[in-house]
């Protein structure tokens, strides 16, 4: 064999051996995020729907339906892993560039998984999703015989004049915008014009989304993560805090047991009496879980995480308000799509590797206050999972919902300058990213609603607390001190603000013959 011949030969044994390397890593990255999601949504489901107690068929069925929504939170997961994983594998190649260990680590690979993601995710939003919620309310066309595959064929069959409804509603809104002879004949082309179309029809809502649901979700952030901390209360004492709730909740207690008894005051019902029972008795739980926090814990944590959650979203308005600058003067500023991702040549960021990090971690804040402020809207509050009695039909809203906030978070970042990191395969072919308008104006809105809303919710947290602080206590005594008939019952109560809300047993008295 010549010369020639062997190093020809030697070039195809090597692009063969890092095409199989490339469908490992692939495949063993997916493997991992299936399995996490499968714990993931196994948590959350509702594990009557999946015995066969009642219908093996409908069991069969249901976890079926179950695979494809845990295939498509793994495909959403992916997405919100692509982007920093881009970041920092760049950023690992500019610093280890001749490493023997982290060859397997380039381009090729990366642009593979940007491919694999669009398509899997294309894949979910168009057929998967709708196939496993067809298929979950099917039940075959009468007159058939009955079984999953009836129920295949009728979903197929939904499946099929759905997406022909699609289509024709796609081909009509293309030859309303484009009149011109050339997009008349490209309407006739179902792959190069139809589906790019439609997943940027798909794209665009997912960023328009994100835009309405990221800002709240960032000013929603402040009043979650006081919820899972334990709170610094100055000028406030636990203890006699604690022994008051405990004073109310022993008395709320009494007075369930001896409910027969009528009051001179109010003819209370069972059922606000147990309401008020719990939430007393979880302001008290509460209260137990604060005193036995550590002074680090309480005076310490949380002021950290709220200057971190500060910080990050003040870090994420100055890069937008930055990058409305950029878009002004530059036109590189404009996000774009490439076609071969050359990793390793130069940083992303003027900061270098600290700059990447960052943008790794505003990329995730994003995408968490995201889905916050999806969760925490008045419209999606419904589809909020609960642990083990989610039913399966809101597991396939969910998936869907973060499907499409996850493969919208590539193009949201760069289109708010988050990061420098051009968008690779389809995912720069979007049409609607080289109109410097509609750019433009997202980044406005983007940076206009974020303060708006961090300023709305400090107001109001402010105000909160400055009532919570001084007019409990003042509304308090002054209601009992105004009372004619129980000067002394302020006296009693003042050091336990809250009590004058209990229903305490009251001692009848006579004024000119009338009861009090």
């Amino acid at each position: 064999m010549a010369p020639v011949e062997q190093d020809a030969l030697a070039v195809r044994e090597q692009l063969f051996h890092e095409r199989v390397r490339e469908c490992i890593i692939c495949a063993l990255l997916f493997a991992s995020l299936y399995i996490l999601c499968h714990f993931i949504i196994t948590h959350f489901k509702k594990h009557t729907d999946f015995t066969a107690v009642h219908d093996d068929e409908d069991a069969a069925v249901n976890r079926i339906a179950l695979g494809l929504c845990t295939f498509t939170l793994a495909v959403a997961l992916g997405a919100v892993l692509l982007l920093p994983f881009s970041i920092i594998s760049n950023e690992v190649l500019l610093s280890f560039p001749q490493n023997y260990y982290i060859q397997w680590l380039n381009g090729s690979l990366i642009h593979g998984l940007w491919n694999l993601v669009f398509l899997f995710s294309n894949m979910s939003l168009v057929f998967l999703m709708p196939f496993a919620y067809f298929f979950t309310e099917s039940e075959g066309f009468a007159g058939s015989k009955k079984g999953i595959m009836a129920r295949v064929y009728e979903t197929s069959v939904v499946l099929l004049l759905l997406t022909l409804l699609v289509l024709g509603m796609v081909w009509v809104a293309s030859a309303i915008v484009g009149n011109d002879a050339a997009s008349r004949q490209s309407l006739y082309d179902l792959w190069e014009y139809y589906l790019p179309y439609l997943y940027s029809c798909l794209s665009l809502f997912g960023v328009l989304l994100l835009l309405l649901c990221t800002p709240f979700g960032l000013s929603t952030m402040f009043t979650v993560t006081g919820k899972l901390l334990v709170k610094p209360r100055l000028l406030e004492d636990l203890d006699e805090q604690l022994s008051c709730t405990r004073f109310e909740e022993a008395a709320v207690s009494h007075r369930i047991r001896s409910a027969g008894k009528a009051s001179c005051w109010l003819n209370l019902d069972m059922e606000m009496l147990r309401e008020q029972f719990f939430a007393i008795r979880s302001k008290r739980r509460k209260l137990e879980l604060r005193h036995r926090a550590s002074p680090w814990q309480r005076n310490l944590g949380y002021p950290l995480a709220m200057l971190g959650l500060l910080a990050l979203t003040g870090i994420s308005v100055l890069i937008v308000c930055f990058h409305v600058l950029e878009l002004l003067l530059d036109d590189a500023a404009m996000p774009r799509g490439i076609q071969d991702a050359s990793l390793g040549q130069v940083s992303f960021s003027i900061f270098g590797s600290f700059g990447a990090a960052l943008q790794v971690v505003l990329i995730f804040y994003l995408m968490l206050s995201s889905v916050v402020g999806f969760y925490s809207s008045p419209l999606f509050t419904r589809l909020l999972p609960e642990r083990q009695g989610t039913p399966l039909t809101k597991i396939i809203g969910n998936c869907v919902s973060l499907l499409v906030l996850s493969s919208a978070l590539p193009v949201f970042s760069r289109t708010l300058g988050i990061t420098r990191f051009d968008l690779l395969g389809d995912f720069g072919r979007f049409n609607w990213l080289g109109n410097f308008y509609i750019v433009f104006l997202y980044n406005m809105g983007f940076a206009g609603l974020t303060t708006l809303c961090l300023v709305k919710r400090v107001s109001w947290a402010v105000q909160a607390e400055l009532i919570r602080a001084f007019g409990e206590d003042m509304g308090t005594q002054g209601w009992l001190l105004g009372c004619p008939l129980c000067p002394s019952l302020a006296l009693t109560l003042s050091p336990c603000p809250g009590l004058h809300k209990l229903p305490l047993p009251v001692t009848r008295c006579r004024t000119h013959s009338k009861p009090c």
